[in-house]
């Protein structure tokens, strides 16, 4: 999309209708395009392989070191660079052809995963390794993710962006309640190393699709002019839009503390619930499980706005606070299945509100501070319930984070009532004007 002159939403903070098409009903809504047809099921193939060497990566550090601080450490590693270097790599994304840095990008996150596996089948393996390796990854994440959300609207349009960006969810997770569990069998039946093989060739499926898109069918959205003071410009646009800022805020709190399950899940299948990896993939699984299903839902009868997102945040948090005291592992799963629910309920309804909101010159940097919002708090987090879940136990590690999402709920109360601001369904021609707006 070509523009002379910044919309609207830029001048005045009241953001414009981008597509007066009718949207398409149902759960599968996305899928009639064929360009995300193949990136759905690209990125479906590659993400099992990617949740299978999450898994293995988490199990493999927990061996070789014994300490959940330690993995906490790594976790944060990975995540480090989106944190640093997110903003940045949101103006990339708003200057650059999305598709083909995707293309490159998943193209080396492939050959990382290959010398992951290369160390670990050779015997070699050690934390520092892993450590690197981690970074590295995290780097290639940093660049890709702003590109990736903002590349999703290009293909789609304004009318089957919440859809989509659910439908996404629902792949993400799906590959969660399968790639957890192969990778538990594979590990227990012969190491990590094959899980880390396995990834390494999922990034062709990915790759693929990208390459085999009609770009004619895309949305062309002109590459802004390289030029100084790009970022300063994106956070003065964020920061001048409750509608942007209020849901970024909510999900920093949330991603801090709440979403760091990679950290407090296998502590507490190893520790709490006395399990093994296979124990670790089945609750990594049910969350899965339970995304889909979720997710199913709000593809199809999804709402956006303050308010659903405050009521999915409030949600989010009892059903990890219920984690948090099962007193055994069969009650645990259970209650992960709705940790999955409201997670990806609450994850998809900010970022779709996010996606409609934002000027499509600015995307690919309102799109970034969600990824830092979201993974770039891992840094911070990873390292707190890492040391909470070891010092104090996965329970209370748990509990932390169900606290985040009530004071990221209590905000949204807050900020919904001093508004007085209804509760709106989305519909393709919303101008999402109102405050109640406010994607491993």
């Amino acid at each position: 999309m070509t523009e002379d002159r910044m919309p609207d939403v830029y001048e005045s903070g009241t953001p414009q209708p981008e597509d007066s098409r009718p949207a398409s009903r149902g759960a599968f809504a996305s899928l009639s395009n064929p360009n995300y047809r193949l990136y759905f099921f690209g990125q479906a193939l590659s993400l099992v392989g990617t949740w299978m060497q999450a898994t293995a990566q988490a199990w493999l550090v927990l061996t070789l070191s014994g300490s959940a601080s330690i993995l906490g450490v790594i976790v944060a590693l990975q995540a480090l660079p989106v944190l640093l270097l997110g903003p940045y790599a949101g103006v990339i994304a708003d200057r650059v052809d999305r598709r083909r840095l995707m293309i490159i990008l998943q193209s080396v996150m492939g050959v990382l995963a290959a010398v992951l596996a290369a160390l670990t089948l050779a015997g070699r393996v050690q934390i520092w390794h892993v450590a690197v390796l981690a970074l590295l990854l995290g780097l290639n994440n940093a660049f890709e993710n702003p590109a990736r959300q903002a590349f999703i609207h290009q293909i789609v349009g304004a009318s089957l962006i919440r859809n989509a960006v659910t439908l996404n969810s629902v792949m993400v997770n799906a590959a969660r309640a399968v790639g957890p569990g192969v990778a538990g069998v594979l590990l227990a039946a012969v190491g990590a190393g094959w899980c880390f093989a396995i990834n390494a060739g999922s990034f062709v499926a990915v790759v693929v699709s990208l390459i085999a898109m009609n770009t004619a069918s895309i949305e062309h959205e002109e590459p802004i002019a390289r030029a100084r003071g790009q970022l300063r410009e994106g956070l003065r646009y964020v920061a001048g839009l409750p509608t942007l800022w209020i849901p970024l805020v909510m999900m920093a709190l949330v991603g801090t503390l709440a979403y760091e399950f990679q950290v407090s899940l296998p502590a507490a299948a190893k520790e709490t619930f006395d399990g093994g990896p296979q124990a670790f993939g089945f609750m990594t699984s049910a969350m899965g499980i339970g995304a889909v299903v979720g997710g199913l839902l709000v593809a199809a009868r999804g709402t956006t706005g303050l308010r659903p997102l405050t009521i999915a945040a409030a949600g989010f948090g009892v059903t990890i606070a219920i984690t948090a005291v099962a007193p055994t592992l069969p009650v645990a799963i259970a209650a992960l299945f709705f940790v999955g629910w409201l997670s990806v309920t609450f994850m998809s309804t900010g970022n779709a509100t996010l996606q409609l909101n934002a000027d499509p010159r600015m995307r690919g940097r309102v799109m970034s501070l969600w990824s830092v919002a979201f993974m770039g708090s891992t840094p911070i987090g990873g390292p707190i319930i890492g040391a909470i879940s070891e010092s104090a136990g996965a329970r209370v590690g748990l509990a932390v984070g169900a606290a985040a999402c009530f004071v990221a709920a209590g905000l949204g109360v807050l900020v919904w009532r001093r508004r007085r601001v209804p509760k709106a369904r989305l519909t393709p021609t919303d101008t999402l004007t109102a405050p109640d707006t406010g994607n491993h």
